[in-house]
């Protein structure tokens, strides 16, 4: 965890309490976590949190910088240490998979948005969707195999 986590609070004004401690270190843990999965992680120590206290919490630590979000999928966010470097979140559509990218694997692609649309892409909320290498190796098996129909 974080070592000035404690001083990144006090400087904004807000209180460490024990929640807050267990959900950055809940977040630091998962890696990558939504708002239930950090819940069903801070409950194996403390039973009495609750959904509504990861949220409000989340929305502390992302104000005052200790962690961030991407929208992955279609559900709630995920959330992530702001420690980690910065990241593309791959996400396969076959097993659910999240990989990470450094940020410059798009650095052509951020420089041709703002170069050709004036737009300033913030690389921190991208998540890009497809098939992680296995899923898409065990896809070619699949169609070089003799009984495999083509549709």
């Amino acid at each position: 965890m974080s070592q000035d986590w404690t001083t990144r609070l006090r400087d904004r004004g807000f209180r460490i309490t024990p929640q807050r401690q267990l959900v950055l270190e809940a977040v630091e843990s998962l890696g990558h976590g939504t708002p239930e999965e950090i819940l069903t992680e801070v409950q194996r120590t403390a039973s009495g949190v609750n959904l509504s206290t990861i949220y409000r919490t989340l929305e502390v630590l992302e104000d005052v910088g200790l962690v961030t979000h991407a929208h992955i999928g279609h559900g709630a966010p995920t959330y992530h240490s702001i420690d980690e470097h910065v990241h593309i979140h791959l996400v396969c559509d076959s097993c659910s998979a999240v990989l990470s990218a450094p940020a410059q694997a798009a650095s052509a692609f951020v420089t041709r948005l703002e170069k050709e649309y004036g737009f300033r892409t913030d690389i921190t909320h991208v998540s890009v969707h497809g098939r992680c290498r296995s899923c898409a190796v065990g896809d070619a098996g699949a169609a070089s195999s003799p009984d495999h129909e083509h549709v």
